[in-house]
């Protein structure tokens, strides 16, 4: 390609000069081509480890003028062919023009100004691309699809040079981490290490130093160990490689593709050597932390952050953090923890301005809000700018929240200023709080189906005074008062600041008043009901009505959720839980309903109206506990794994005892799932319920542990896991809330207490402050990398299940081992997997629904079945290939759905690899008949057609074909037993109808299924007769099968004796047909059809002659098997016309005419040269007298018979040929195979450059 003119002082350093002229010299890099010896192996190597253009563009043009010392590059290739181009060009348009000039500078400005303007052409007709990546980038970007043969839509984010560890030994070179695959390379002194792994197959990664390896990235996939050292900067490999990880790991648990989130800001000056893709990744973890910490709504977008002081009027301090500013949110948060953090919506702001500086004041900011709250920032570095990015987007705010004016003026009153007295009215006031609004916005949907506005706890409890509860009610009173100083001091509702205060009376009990608007404030579900006013009564009126199986997995569970509390003892709270978990399955379809949803939302419905509730629920599934209620739990799953790791950790005595019992999976989804509401009394699940609100799972996971420390002495002593649930389930039965104001609910659980001595009980608040004194090491960021790493575990190990399930569900007389089914289905995933990478419009990629059973998962279309195939078969073709693998999947695709699953893909495969000659010769027999053969491809195969879609079992003749002579005597006895069971069955069943009584299921399903199999079974006999355009299409195939094979010769000969035998025999039955049709008033044969147009078997045989033995095709090998599966594909035969040479009709004797159609079903005739009515003296007769199902057609359909063969002849012929038999007898290694296809499919590069230059040159 053209390079923009740079300046090289040495010219001659490691390359070679190969032409010259005046003006113009073209080079090749030392080394390279040629044998290489000593100076190529150490150029290799300095190229490889400096990481030099020149391993990509191993030739270069320089331009140079004889008095100078200073040389350009104008041009670089990769091959001889592209820099001979480019030179030729140089020649032809420049030398003659270049000796007009007087001096050397002009002559140089002006191939420098003719080099730019062939560039800038070139680039004009490139389309622009969003973000264009730095050249030294795209450089590298090169280098990694040239190294390792990746497609074009494969993306490089980021390279760093590094250390292989082969054994004891360092491997420097350079890492290529692309969207889904991690890649490594490395040439030193002859030694090359080339390395591709997929993400989507790294079962672990991780970050280490041990005494062997330096601080290592290490990366497992399911076959082996890699460790990578040496980085410059490890961390930010290592957060990239988790990133790229996490992505693929996603891509299996929902099928989403790596999408440049284009939302996302773009900074202003991008570094010289990082590639969009990198800076879009490190926006998107950016953005991901931003909303995790903040609980915002999952489509925010992180615009910018800064750090800046914070003016704290509860302790009248200035506190030092980062703003961040984001379409929607202004927040704030302090460098200590707990000191502060803040939250707020634009749509509260109503004035930002710039207040005067001062030494002690900084350029301060001041946002005010409706709520008459002031916040004062501080030492602000580009405070004008920020000013202007915040009025850009409250600019953008709409003027009125949609809906109502009585909702917009609650939602802006939302916020109560610290400095307001808690007036008696505002407390009455409640819709102040965000646990009112909705009445207002369920107005319109309240006459069709009645919906809960506030707390079903509000409805269904007795309104009892505090004062009449006694201490109960005084506590519960002054938890309330200890709140109200809290909003008059740190403000109420979503701009309350956040402090070590506010989590202090979280963990002292949130009172049941309040409840409901905390959870929606610290939760952040207020942000999202607020701005999607009428969302639910919408989602509400939609679904109502409709049936899914989330509905009906809804319907019966309502009764199961909390059905101790009188809220669910009736229609309300019932109806009330209904429309919100069908509206949330309506809503997202992926995640549906999954059980201890509906005991999570009952909760939810107690101390909010629905539509809170449903927000609440929204938050919960799907960002407070990510993938938890999906149909894998995935999430659910994970968190245990972490469990499990801070058992390790916290309680290592315990963590042995707890594997060997196997407790830890048992307990650890009921709790998580239903975070502990389905194991404690309810008063006490709620206290933990206000902490996960507040704090996240970590709060989970802290109270878990220290369920597990205060038992350790009993569990120690456990037996076996019944016992250590036992002793779990007894002590959660007896954790007590003792400040509840709630009248108690029985707890169902408690069944587990049945015993003489119950446990002491244990106050919730003790348990919590146990957990938050020991466990309190837990942070939020520690957890998320737990999580990626379990992540890693948990989806490799369902996607080993799913492998499983797949591979058992194959029949068993497939004939592939258990092994290479396995092998098989990897490649199949890969293959459907590639698809998303870098083809996601493809059919495959869009259908992929991860909820359904796993062998419908993965499925492949035809353009995937035809690489496949290609490097699959034992049948290669050459060109043809294509033409049979695309038969071969109309054979397969059931359905017509274009896709097809794992199973029939293996059944096609194994078709071709196993069974005996007959099987494979019948599939090939059957890929040249409908559906494989398409309409476009053959015009007259009607009689085949009319097979696939009339049912001709009624038609057989009852008399034994001449087939069963040939066939084995243990298929005949197989045959005969199912007709003797078949007719067992009919008459056991008569009889059982007769006595009217019911028969045992286990024998009735297995007769039927039985039954079932019989149906699919198919013998010879079933298969339709060939007409001779589909024969010929037919002789194709197997011309190109046996090119390049080693008996190439004797298989052409063999085959040409055998088509030009049947084209005789096909002949022989038109004539016959024809004869019997005018003979039909004395004869009972069936119409044949109209008569046909005579062809000579003669010239059809000539146009089939093989080709010559030079002509190059793939090469045919193997054995194969094939039963009953669907294909489709193929070309249209030429066919011949007129009488066979010097062979007049002649009229047949009634003996001859035994069949209908043809001689004989087999016939062994004599190779030599026959003539047509030659044959009836000639032929041997095996079994003449027989009548052969396949002779007789459908006597209402206009068939055309005017030639036909059947496969049964077709079959005696190449018997007649050892050649023929040994050929398609012959067994093949799919194993070889598939490991040829997985290097394909992982792009494995296997030659070093100088081999490859060794080829080039």
């Amino acid at each position: 390609m053209w390079l923009g003119p740079e300046e090289v002082l040495v010219a001659n350093a490691l390359w070679v000069t190969e032409r010259a002229n005046p003006f113009f010299v073209l080079q090749r890099r030392r080394g390279h081509g040629k044998g290489g010896g000593l100076t190529g192996l150490l150029v290799g190597t300095l190229d490889v480890v400096l990481d030099s253009s020149a391993r990509v563009a191993p030739y270069r043009i320089l331009h140079q003028t004889q008095d100078s010392q200073v040389y350009w590059t104008v041009a670089c290739g990769s091959s001889r062919k592209e820099i001979t181009k480019h030179w030729e060009w140089l020649e032809n348009n420049l030398l003659q023009t270049l000796s007009i000039f007087d001096t050397e500078e002009d002559i140089t400005t002006f191939v420098k100004g003719k080099i730019h303007g062939i560039i800038a052409e070139e680039n004009k007709n490139l389309q622009p691309q969003g973000d264009e990546d730095p050249g030294k980038f795209k450089e590298a970007e090169l280098k990694m699809r040239k190294q390792f043969g990746m497609p074009e839509g494969e993306k490089l984010v980021n390279y760093y040079s590094c250390s292989y560890w082969k054994g004891r030994v360092p491997r420097q070179g350079w890492l290529y981490l692309t969207v889904n695959h991690l890649c490594f390379y490395s040439f030193l002194l002859g030694k090359e290490v080339s390395l591709v792994v997929q993400w989507v197959d790294v079962t672990r990664l991780e970050k280490n130093a041990t005494l062997l390896f330096p601080e290592s990235i290490r990366v497992d996939t399911r076959d082996q160990e890699l460790f990578f050292s040496m980085f410059l900067n490890i961390s930010e490999t290592f957060k990239l490689m988790e990133q790229l990880a996490n992505l693929a790991m996603r891509q299996l648990l929902d099928s989403e593709g790596f999408l440049e989130d284009k939302a996302l800001p773009r900074p202003p000056r991008p570094h010289s050597n990082i590639s969009a893709l990198k800076r879009d990744l490190d926006a998107r973890a950016k953005n991901e932390c931003y909303c995790a910490t903040f609980r915002l709504p999952g489509d925010e977008r992180l615009d910018g952050h800064t750090g800046c002081t914070l003016w704290t009027p509860f302790n009248k301090l200035h506190i030092p953090g980062q703003m961040f500013i984001s379409s929607n949110y202004i927040c704030f948060a302090s460098k200590e923890e707990d000191a502060c953090h803040l939250i707020i919506p634009l749509r509260e702001v109503t004035i930002v301005e710039k207040a005067d500086s001062s030494s002690v004041l900084p350029s301060p900011l001041s946002i005010s809000t409706k709520s008459k709250m002031t916040f004062l920032f501080a030492n602000l570095k580009d405070r004008d700018f920020l000013v202007q990015r915040i009025s850009d987007f409250l600019q953008k705010m709409p003027s009125k929240p949609p809906g109502n004016s009585r909702a917009g003026r609650k939602a802006s009153i939302v916020d109560s200023a610290p400095e307001s007295s808690p007036a008696p009215q505002e407390v009455s006031e409640q819709p102040a709080s965000p646990t009112s609004p909705l009445g207002g916005l369920q107005g319109s949907h309240a006459q069709e189906a009645p919906t809960a506005s506030q707390g079903l706890l509000k409805l269904f409890q007795r309104n009892t005074p505090m004062e009449d509860l006694g201490a109960k009610g005084a506590k519960e009173k002054m938890k309330e008062e200890s709140w109200h100083i809290h909003f008059f001091e740190y403000g109420r509702g979503m701009c309350m600041y956040r402090t070590a205060r506010t989590r202090e009376l979280v963990l002292k009990g949130i009172p049941e008043s309040l409840r409901g608007e905390l959870w929606l404030l610290f939760s952040g579900a207020w942000n999202e009901m607020v701005t999607h006013p009428g969302y639910y009564a919408e989602l509400v009126e939609k679904s109502t009505g409709k049936y899914s199986l989330a509905t009906e997995e809804i319907e019966r569970d309502l009764h199961r959720s909390m059905p101790e509390h009188p809220a669910f003892q009736n229609e309300l709270g019932i109806a009330a839980l209904r429309r919100v978990l069908t509206a949330y399955a309506f809503r997202n379809p992926t995640i549906g309903y999954c059980q201890a949803m509906n005991i999570v939302t009952s909760v939810l419905l107690l101390y909010g109206s629905e539509e809170e509730a449903f927000w609440l629920l929204v938050a919960l599934c799907e960002r407070m506990l990510p993938d938890y209620y999906n149909t894998r739990v995935v999430g659910a799953l994970v968190d245990q794994g972490i469990f499990e790791e801070l058992t390790r950790d916290f309680l290592p005595q315990l963590s042995e005892k707890m594997q060997d019992l196997g407790v830890i999976p048992s307990i650890s989804l009921s709790w998580f799932l239903t975070l502990f509401l389905s194991v404690m009394p309810f008063e006490s699940a709620a206290v933990i319920v206000d902490c996960f609100f507040y704090e996240g799972i970590k709060v989970i996971l802290q109270v878990a542990l220290a369920i597990l420390d205060a038992n350790m002495e009993q569990l120690l002593g456990c037996s076996d896991e019944g016992e250590a649930m036992t002793v779990l389930g007894r002590y959660l039965d007896n954790v007590v809330n003792k400040q509840s104001v709630s009248p108690p609910i029985p707890h169902l659980h408690a069944l587990l207490t049945s015993g003489d001595d119950p446990p002491e009980e244990v106050d919730i608040f003790d348990l919590l402050k146990v957990s938050y004194e020991k466990f309190s090491s837990l942070r939020a960021e520690d957890i998320e990398q737990m999580r990626f790493k379990q992540r890693l575990k948990v989806i490799q190990s369902l996607e080993d299940t799913a492998k499983r399930s797949v591979v058992r569900a194959i029949p068993g007389d497939i004939g592939f081992s258990i092994e290479e089914l396995e092998d098989l289905y990897m490649v199949f995933k890969a293959k459907q997997l590639a698809s998303q990478y870098w083809g996601s419009s493809r059919p495959a990629a869009v259908r992929r629904d991860p909820s359904l059973p796993y062998l419908e998962q993965y499925r492949i279309d035809t353009n995937q079945f035809q690489e496949l195939f290609a490097s699959l078969t034992p049948w290669a073709c050459g060109s043809h290939t294509s033409v049979l693998a695309g038969r071969m999947f109309r054979l397969l695709d059931e359905n017509k759905d274009s896709l097809i699953n794992f199973k029939e893909f293996v059944t096609g495969i194994s078709r071709m690899y196993h069974g005996d000659l007959t099987e494979k010769l019948k599939v090939l027999y059957k890929l040249h008949l409908p559906p494989a053969l398409s309409p476009e491809e053959a015009e007259s195969a009607l009689e085949a057609t009319h097979y696939f879609t009339e049912n001709s079992s009624s038609e057989a003749s009852p008399l034994a074909s001449d087939l069963d002579l040939f066939l084995p005597w243990e298929a005949q006895e197989a045959l005969q037993q199912e007709e003797q069971e078949g007719a067992g069955n009919g008459i056991q069943e008569k009889r059982r109808e007769e006595k009217g009584t019911s028969p045992p299921d286990y024998r009735h399903y297995l007769r039927m299924w039985a039954k079932e199999k019989e149906v699919q079974k198919e013998t010879i006999k079933d298969l339709p007769k060939m007409n001779q355009e589909q024969f010929i299409e037919l002789c194709k195939t197997l011309y190109n099968m046996f090119s390049e094979d080693p008996m190439e010769q004797d298989l052409y000969h063999a085959i040409a004796t055998v088509a030009s035998l049947l084209l005789r025999i096909g002949e022989v039955g038109r004539r016959f047909s024809a004869w019997s049709g005018r003979g039909e008033s004395r004869d009972s044969a069936p119409e044949e059809g109209e008569p046909p147009a005579p062809h000579t078997p003669q010239d059809v045989a000539q146009e089939l002659q093989p080709p010559a033995a030079g002509d190059p095709q793939a090469k045919a090998g193997g054995d194969t098997h094939l039963g009953k599966a669907p294909q489709e594909s193929q070309v249209v035969g030429e066919g011949g016309g007129g009488e066979g040479r010097g062979s007049p009709p002649q009229p047949l004797s009634d003996d001859e005419t035994k069949d209908d159609m043809s001689m004989s079903s087999y016939s062994v005739v004599s190779t030599g040269s026959l003539q047509c009515e030659d044959l009836a003296d000639d032929t041997v007769l095996v079994g003449g007298e027989a009548h052969s199902p396949v002779a007789t057609t459908h006597s209402g359909g206009a068939v055309d018979t005017d030639w036909c063969i059947s496969f049964e002849q077709i079959l005696a012929s190449i018997l007649t040929e050892s050649v023929l038999v040994n050929f398609f007898e012959k067994r093949v290694d799919i194993g070889l195979k598939i490991k040829d296809q997985r290097k394909v499919e992982r792009q494995f590069s296997t030659s070093s450059d100088h081999e490859q230059s060794a080829v080039l040159g």
